[in-house]
């Protein structure tokens, strides 16, 4: 049994939300004060983010960190569930 690891989780979140507040990484890195290409690799699962950079794109995400990290474990709740359905 496959499970998605958190940082891809946390990444998948980050674009979501991101995406729902219509605007593109570059604006996100730019309200977080972070890297566009940092951001980018975070959203795709690539890298660990510090605590300090999880607070600062929460912030810029308009969420808090357990706002965040609640999605991220609801998200991977909902991809464990569409897996094992089709293990069936």
């Amino acid at each position: 049994m496959a499970t998605t690891d958190l940082k891809t989780l946390l990444g998948m979140t980050i674009k979501t939300q991101r995406a729902s507040l219509g605007i593109s990484q570059e604006e996100l890195a730019h309200r977080a004060g972070l890297h566009r290409t940092y951001v980018s690799d975070i959203e795709r699962g690539v890298r660990n983010p510090s605590l300090d950079s999880v607070e600062k794109l929460a912030r810029a995400l308009e969420l808090s960190v357990s706002q965040l990290f609640e999605r991220a474990s609801k998200q991977g709740s909902e991809a464990d569930c569409r897996g094992s359905a089709g293990r069936r």
